[in-house]
């Protein structure tokens, strides 16, 4: 593959004939810099890629733009992630441990920890998140998130997801859950999050990994940078009773099958009363509020586009290298777009442009993933053995990222 250029540059003066491709064509889009002239290049079946310049407020953005047909039954798209919740790796690397064909990055995440001085960054990310049907972690509150400030009307808990009826649509996912014992039955505050509501409790699970989970008691639930709390509690659960308890919430793997169950403030009061051997049951599940279609894959950032218009309140003055994701054709398809963070666009495009752009694509909604240093998309040429990075990520290499979105083609 011609990373970057070569047989994948694209010229979008005649981004009217990719119009079948993506929707609508860009209005005013310039030539991409080097172009050879090819609309587009298949990837795979069901999967395009193109290039177009954006003219924006601040200077020309540059954007790479994946189509992924959703109806092609070859074509299927899933989680990236490492294997565990709190853990990093760069997208290229997500995407070849897994076979994708192409991907990008996703989820804004706990990136760094500066705030808390000898407290662990997880590299979890903010919102919910789901690999093939599996519920691997749900939402942090609002004012824990890292990223820029989330529209008016958004929440962490916003998914783009697809479900088992291969049909993309945005969705808020809850977390419904609780802890039984014969001292009585307590809410359930979080699944595998690096931030906890106040007073709450938390499950940790295989699926977290190995970090710290101390930072889960940091911070409050408006204020990110607020000291962590003095009052937790840690309960270990295996085989449906309690085997260990810690005044400190603890770190290293949890055994499948097991739960952690992290407590502050009153949730730690209340993991207290529970005793060696007790009998305890944890259950929790996310609960999506726009449909009772299982997803099959989900993950957190926030809106820009519903039913065909942008968000009212869209910053518009905060350019940067964003990534995206459209849903066109009535959820029967996806367009991933990445911009350039090489320096001739570093400018970049604010969120109020990138759904502009969205929308002109053809995208029915839009939704905001994570941007800056972690914009990356990559692609796998047919025959190659390895993807390769098609944009310039604008810290010079990959960062590497807790998830993505893999696209994924069979023969």
């Amino acid at each position: 593959m011609a990373g970057r250029g070569g047989r994948f540059r694209t010229a979008l003066t005649v981004v009217a004939a990719w119009s079948a491709l993506a929707g609508t064509a860009l209005l005013g889009a310039a030539p991409a810099s080097g172009a050879e002239g090819a609309t587009d290049t298949a990837i795979a079946p069901g999967v395009e890629y193109t290039q177009l310049d954006i003219p924006a407020a601040k200077g020309v953005a540059h954007a790479h733009v994946l189509s992924v047909d959703l109806r092609n039954p070859r074509v299927r798209v899933d989680l990236l992630y490492p294997g565990a919740v709190a853990s990093r790796a760069p997208v290229s690397q997500l995407a070849d441990s897994r076979g994708a064909v192409a991907g990008v990055n996703g989820d804004f995440f706990n990136i760094t920890e500066t705030q808390h001085p000898g407290v662990t960054a997880t590299g979890a990310t903010v919102g919910p998140a789901i690999a093939s049907g599996h519920e691997l972690k749900a939402a942090v509150p609002n004012g824990q998130r890292f990223g820029p400030a989330l529209p008016p009307g958004t929440t962490t808990e916003d998914v783009l997801g697809v479900g088992v009826d291969r049909r993309a649509r945005l969705d808020s996912m809850a977390l419904d859950g609780s802890v039984r014992s014969r001292e009585g039955q307590w809410p359930l505050g979080g699944l595998n999050q690096y931030a906890l509501p106040e007073g709450s409790i938390g499950a940790f699970t295989a699926d977290w990994g190995s970090v710290s989970r101390v930072r889960a008691t940091c911070g409050t639930d408006t204020n990110r940078a607020a000291p962590c709390s003095s009052d937790t509690y840690e309960v270990t659960v295996e085989r449906g009773r309690v085997v260990s308890a810690d005044n400190t919430p603890g770190s290293g793997p949890i055994a499948p099958g097991a739960t952690v169950l992290v407590g502050r403030e009153a949730g730690a009061q209340q993991l207290r009363k529970l005793s060696m051997g007790e009998p305890v049951v944890v259950r929790h599940r996310l609960v999506a509020e726009a449909t009772r279609i299982p997803y099959r894959f989900a993950l957190g950032g926030y809106p820009m586009v519903v039913d065909g218009s942008p968000l009212p309140g869209l910053d518009n003055t905060t350019s940067a290298v964003r990534t995206a994701v459209g849903i066109a054709h009535d959820g029967r398809r996806l367009l991933l777009l990445a911009l350039d963070g090489a320096p001739e666009f570093r400018s970049g495009l604010t969120i109020a442009e990138v759904a502009e752009t969205m929308r002109q694509l053809g995208s029915d909604d839009a939704f905001s993933l994570d941007g800056g240093g972690s914009t990356t998309m990559v692609a796998r040429e047919p025959g190659a053995p390895a993807v390769s990075v098609l944009n310039h990520p604008s810290g010079g290499a990959e960062r590497p990222v807790p998830n993505g979105i893999g696209v994924f083609s069979r023969p």
